[in-house]
């Protein structure tokens, strides 16, 4: 065990406990559904957090680069869903993955991809298991449900030997939401979307087995997932100011913070100076368009507690500046040079990211394990 107050600043601090309600909280819920549980690994990015996600050793798992397919592959698991789609340059990857003997699912929204791919198929017979990612929220990629594309896509592939394995989508949109009815809604939008895709597939003679749905908020609010065959979802694992704002976490089952530490004070602007930058939280700023506006993090004390209603007002590469809500000089906290407090992310995939290990809290404010973590390509 080692005492916050040995460690070298900033650190990642992990709440081993609040993540393991966390990661109860979703499985009960999706066991309560009826659904499979395709765990996204893309925040955590360490095979530690990852075995406490994942059904069996194998798998299975959704990853967003193929560096955390190649990580994963290399601690045993070989049912892994790659959630972007694909590009040219990654197929000798991915045939690289395929001869570990990991089943990679890929997904596509376009038949430039699709032919790109039948022609990598026919000239080096590689293989494919391929997903057709659906539009359910005019978030980001895919194709619309009723698009004409979709079918397309399905036939030309199925005429080349490769068989479209399903649907996926992502509700990204839930992010947007401003109340956890508008969460719901678009829960039901988001399943909708895709059992219309997957069911005019159908129809047209294709199995389309596979009905993949996930983003955390959609998750964990839907009321009805019927049709569905798995959910993806990540970031609640650790949770973050983002996902509190939505209100579906209290900012007390938030379990990534940063640690850092007090090196100074501008008393004539009513701030704290930290060694705790936006190298150490990212300059992420999502919840700068919620009813609460965070900062660059919202400081607490070494319990996780809020500190007089302190965050972080601004972010240097190395110092974060800490001040009151308010922007109040007078009569602002400062607190003395030396003093450790926790600051919580906005986005906890930003904030790991920075950093390749995790500190693991346990009880009584030590550390009982480090486990490490990757980032990059």
């Amino acid at each position: 065990m080692t005492a916050l107050d040995r460690l070298e600043t900033p650190a990642l601090l992990l709440d081993e406990a609040a993540m393991d309600r966390n990661i109860e909280r979703m499985r009960s819920r999706l066991r309560q559904l009826g659904v499979a549980f395709r765990p996204h690994v893309k925040t955590n990015k360490s095979i530690d957090v990852a075995r406490r996600l994942m059904e069996t050793p194998q798998g299975p798992i959704t990853v967003s680069t193929l560096l955390e397919a190649d990580y994963f592959a290399g601690h045993g698991v070989t049912d892994i869903l790659y959630a972007v789609c694909i590009a040219p340059n990654k197929l000798d990857h991915v045939a690289a993955l395929q001869a570990r003997g990991v089943r990679l699912s890929l997904i596509l929204d376009s038949m430039e991809t699709a032919r790109l791919l039948v022609a990598r198929a026919e000239a080096t017979g590689q293989r494919f298991d391929l997903l057709i990612e659906i539009d359910s929220d005019g978030h980001r990629s895919g194709i619309k449900p009723d698009a004409g594309a979709l079918l397309e896509i399905g036939r030309y592939l199925d005429r080349a030997g490769i068989p479209v394995q399903g649907v996926l989508t992502h509700a990204g949109s839930s992010y947007d939401s401003t109340t956890t009815d508008a969460i719901r809604r678009m829960a039901d939008q988001e399943r909708d979307a895709v059992l219309h895709a997957a069911g005019r597939l159908r129809e047209a003679g294709f199995a389309c087995p596979v009905v993949s749905v996930g983003s955390t908020p959609t998750a964990l609010f839907a009321d009805n997932l019927d049709g569905v065959t798995e959910v993806r979802a990540g970031v609640f694992v650790f949770f973050d100011l983002v996902m509190a704002g939505l209100g579906v976490c209290r900012i007390d089952e938030i379990a990534l913070s940063v640690l850092g530490t007090v090196i100074g004070h501008r008393p004539d602007k009513g701030w704290t100076l930290l060694d705790a930058g936006w190298m150490a939280m990212s300059r992420d700023r999502g919840t700068a368009a919620q009813a609460v506006d965070q900062g660059y993090g919202l400081v607490c004390d070494l319990d996780g507690k809020p500190l007089h209603d302190l965050i972080l007002v601004g972010a240097n590469q190395e110092h974060g500046i800490v001040g009151h809500r308010s922007g109040q000089v007078e009569g602002a906290v400062h607190l003395p040079v030396g003093t450790q407090v926790r600051i919580l992310p906005n986005h906890a995939c930003s904030t790991a990211a920075q950093y390749g290990r995790y500190q693991v809290l346990g009880p009584g404010r030590e550390i009982s394990a480090t486990w490490p973590r990757f980032s990059g390509w």
